[in-house]
């Protein structure tokens, strides 16, 4: 909320002036009303000066960074905040800098993402129409991103080669969209999401009816009469000259990786 002050001189028009120097906006910025006007007695003596009350304008950009302002200074964080607006496609976006944006970033961008969604709700509660709001630091939602890619690839190769559903952990709309746009072209797998916020999850799964070379041809094809059992997830060996089959257990279902990259339990069945 902007914050009202009290100018006075001998006119109006020189109140509204002194207003506009000690206030830096313009008369367009600037929001006043006369709380009295000058006047002069007779043969100007007792004349009284003019008063008005006056404040400017706060503008989107000016609630932005007054609100996140104040949250940096309860947080104790020193950051410079720069805003630009692209008024083509309504999106305010929010850039800091500072020493150590670790804590403004969270775990996996938690704290970002909550600072994006509260400055949302403040500048949108100012303008009629809807501004979308993006926050970042440090290049973070680049490499976010980047990550996420690399993880949907890296766990449809995973699914190719196991035959078995992977559960990636839960996640927001905006990186779930990452996960199913990375795979979206791919010829042997398929995406979708399951589960409610804030837990929905995307599933990556074996397209219906494929044929991903592993059984005759891929990394476990070792020939001497070994094949990979889709069913359990091992291998049979064949001896030579019997008629027995002795099998060996084979741990197809060790996870890609369970600390921060957003898989979970891959043995789960779909």
């Amino acid at each position: 909320m902007s914050e009202w002050k009290e100018f006075s001189a001998k006119t109006v028009d020189e109140a509204i002036n002194n207003a506009l120097v000690e206030l830096e906006t313009t008369r367009e910025n600037l929001e006043y009303e006369v709380i009295e006007k000058e006047s002069s007695g007779i043969l100007g003596l007792f004349s009284k000066p003019a008063v008005i009350r006056a404040s400017k304008k706060l503008t989107l950009e000016d609630i932005a960074i007054g609100f996140l302002s104040k949250v940096f200074k309860a947080m104790n964080i020193e950051a410079s905040i720069e805003v630009a607006i692209n008024e083509e496609e309504n999106v305010m976006n929010i850039e800091f800098s500072g020493e150590d944006m670790g804590p403004l970033i969270g775990k996996r961008g938690a704290t970002l993402d909550s600072l994006q969604y509260l400055t949302s709700l403040v500048v949108n509660k100012e303008t009629d129409g809807y501004m979308k709001v993006k926050l970042d630091t440090e290049n973070y939602r680049a490499r976010r991103k980047e990550t996420l890619e690399n993880l949907a690839k890296n766990i449809a190769h995973k699914v190719k080669r196991i035959h078995r559903p992977v559960f990636l952990e839960p996640m927001n709309p905006y990186e779930r969209r990452i996960i199913h746009s990375a795979l979206q072209n791919d010829k042997y797998v398929e995406t979708h999401s399951e589960g409610e916020e804030p837990y929905r999850k995307v599933v990556i799964t074996l397209k219906p009816g494929v044929d991903t070379g592993y059984e005759r041809r891929g990394k476990y094809s070792y020939g001497g009469g070994r094949s990979y059992n889709r069913n359990g997830g091992g291998y049979r060996k064949k001896r030579y000259g019997d008629s027995s089959y002795k099998k060996r257990e084979y741990n197809a279902d060790r996870n890609v990786n369970e600390s921060g990259t957003g898989v979970e339990d891959s043995t789960t069945e779909e």
